[in-house]
């Protein structure tokens, strides 16, 4: 036995004496602290704090994060369907119970558990929790219901932008992109994210040994992982890293070769600089994190290349770094809402006001990226959102402020022949329904590539000369 103190006041017992019962506890702990706390921290610090005590083997560790990752992915879906269920609703004044609910549910309709087991442990859960003793009848009531009414539940599932999104998120995409957009989109968050590796070598070659798919803009897609990362071929010697296939296309647009120097700000966790530095060119990499900049240099040394790390605001470099740098990528802190396919937790966690609140960080930290380019030297902004105010309408911006510079429109050629990954202006709007499920072009029989994209924005600059 372990206790934990919750985010909402309450100390609560982990039992690790009944089989599953402390995964169960720890997904509920990490959801319930998520909807009290809000957008205090992310998911899996929710997770981690969580299972500080719970002293979880590798698949009921597993098995939590699946838990809350599902909850998530699909908690507007959830919150009305058990609404919709119960005489007076969800309780909005009580955090637990209804992390207690959402949990229980998603196990039954969208996870591979016994639905006994998801009924039973749910409630235990509610008697052994100090602010929840008096719902076990409600909380065994509701989840049976569920599991008698699981097709019409199933029927009821018709629109992921309506039903699964957040409605500032909702109006947000469908002025941006359209309303078939929008929920294209939203759809491709339900269907989650594969796992995408950046190879150092042949990708071609990194796909057929790891039997995943080679993906035109130079990623590998592995759909199907039974083992850990670390014990997939390739790992252990540094052949490869997991990095998202569209936060892999930014540091591929700047085209850095031996011996250039490339200020990489905002650097961590590393996957940018790790492609920076395989190209041979000399690599500083500067966050604000020491923490996240000690997992970076760890990386870089399990994969055998070199960077200078730097601990710091990227806004406040020295002076006498200005116009040193052949190249400077800046992935800019952002709402990150283009990485809810990965991350659900984002969607409800993040409000409208975050956009608006980062835009002034980007605007320095972009004017301050500039100041460090050569004459001649290429600047790349990026950010993994799909908010236009923190890609598209920051670079307009800048331009119109720096006349110095001007953009260097992207070839669809540099990602893979996949024009729709470019915009009108020339830059990457890449979004979560691209690479879903439709056959790649080219010759032959190519292989279908599912699962989607984050949402990321890129625009590549020039300091005239």
């Amino acid at each position: 036995m372990a206790t934990r103190r919750n985010a909402d006041g309450p100390t609560t017992t982990i039992d690790r004496t009944v089989p599953g019962l402390a995964a169960r506890q720890v997904a509920h702990a990490a959801v319930s602290d998520l909807l009290v706390q809000g957008r205090a921290f992310a998911l899996e610090d929710a997770l981690a704090k969580a299972g500080v005590d719970a002293g979880l083997d590798a698949a009921d560790a597993s098995l939590a994060r699946a838990i809350a990752t599902a909850t998530f992915r699909r908690l507007g879906f959830l919150r009305r369907m058990l609404t919709a269920r119960m005489t007076q609703g969800l309780p909005p004044d009580q955090p637990r119970l209804v992390a207690l609910l959402v949990t229980g549910a998603v196990q039954i309709l969208d996870l591979n558990v016994p639905d006994h087991a998801a009924v039973d442990l749910s409630v235990r859960l509610a008697k052994g929790d100090p602010y929840l003793q008096h719902t076990p009848g409600l909380v065994n009531a509701i989840l049976r219901r569920v599991i008698r009414e699981r097709d019409a539940i199933a029927a009821e599932a018709s629109d992921p932008l309506a039903q699964n999104t957040p409605d500032w998120l909702a109006a947000r995409w469908s002025a941006a992109y359209g309303p078939d957009t929008a929920r294209a989109i939203a759809s491709a968050h339900l269907s989650g994210a594969a796992l995408d590796i950046t190879p150092r070598g042949s990708a071609t070659e990194w796909a057929e040994r790891l039997g995943g798919v080679a993906l035109p803009t130079g990623s590998i897609r592995l759909h199907e992982v039974r083992s850990a990362v670390s014990d997939l071929p390739g790992y252990g010697e540094g052949a490869w890293w997991v990095q998202d296939a569209a936060a892999a296309i930014p540091a591929r647009l700047l085209a850095v070769g031996p011996g250039q120097r490339v200020a990489d700000l905002c650097a961590a966790p590393g996957g940018k600089t790790a492609q920076l530095a395989a190209t041979g060119a000399e690599v500083v990499a500067v966050d604000r994190s020491a923490p996240r900049l000690e997992r970076l240099s760890e990386n870089l040394a399990r994969l055998g290349l070199k960077a200078e790390i730097r601990v710091g605001d990227a806004t406040q470099l020295p002076e006498t770094d200005a116009g040193t740098f052949d190249a400077v990528l800046l992935d800019a802190p952002c709402s990150a809402t283009g990485t809810i396919r990965r991350h659900p937790d984002v969607a409800w966690t993040k409000a409208g006001g975050d956009v608006g609140r980062l835009g002034g960080l980007q605007r320095r930290l972009l004017d301050r990226a500039a100041t460090l380019v050569k004459p001649g030297g290429r600047l790349v902004y990026c950010t993994c959102s799909l908010e236009p105010e923190e890609g598209e309408g920051q670079v307009a911006a800048f331009l119109a402020r720096n006349p110095a510079f001007e953009r260097l429109a992207i070839r669809p050629e540099e990602v893979g022949g996949l024009g729709e990954l470019i915009n009108g202006d020339g830059d990457l709007r890449t979004l979560p329904s691209h690479l879903s499920g439709d056959r790649l072009d080219g010759e032959g029989a190519p292989p279908v590539v599912r699962g989607g994209i984050d949402g990321f924005f890129a625009s590549r600059l020039v300091r005239k000369a």
